[in-house]
């Protein structure tokens, strides 16, 4: 498997979808592991999920989102924010 095509863009992560033009993911990593706030999108661009991250591990509320974006789940990953 290919990586993702990556670049950092104002201190955040942005990783591509194998077209290398449409956004994966988007958000910030510090010593190698994702935290704070991060979102996820569909190949067309829409977003399909966010959440936050402490010390790369999921925690507080994450939403997961229709094909309009709209927020149709909401999951509590427990942990501080």
């Amino acid at each position: 498997m290919t990586p993702k095509k990556e670049e950092i863009v104002d201190g955040l992560t942005i990783k591509y979808h194998a077209n290398g033009r449409t956004r994966w993911s988007k958000g910030r990593m510090e010593n190698g592991q994702a935290v704070g706030y991060w979102e996820w999108y569909r190949i067309d661009g829409t977003i399909k999920r966010s959440g936050h991250f402490i010390a790369g591990e999921p925690v507080g509320e994450w939403i997961t989102y229709d094909q309009d974006g709209n927020p149709y789940k909401v999951s509590d990953r427990g942990g501080a924010r």
